[in-house]
């Protein structure tokens, strides 16, 4: 998958990137914290099991966070 396709995902869920590591982004819902492979293309495992845990535990969306 498409890490732009994967980050589109995690941002409609109210999930939002709050910092980076070596070769991770951390993202985190307010709650829950994921991190993220930083490549253009990530596995198709890895990137069902991100989203299948941002499903789960859905954010507030930043318009709504205020």
């Amino acid at each position: 998958m498409k890490k732009k396709i994967l980050v589109k995902r995690l941002q409609e869920l109210g999930w939002w990137k709050y910092g980076e590591g070596g070769s991770h982004e951390k993202w985190t819902n307010g709650e829950q914290k994921i991190p993220v492979p930083r490549h253009t293309e990530i596995n198709e495992y890895t990137a069902e099991a991100i989203v299948k845990t941002a499903q789960a535990n859905p954010g507030v969306k930043r318009k709504e966070r205020t």
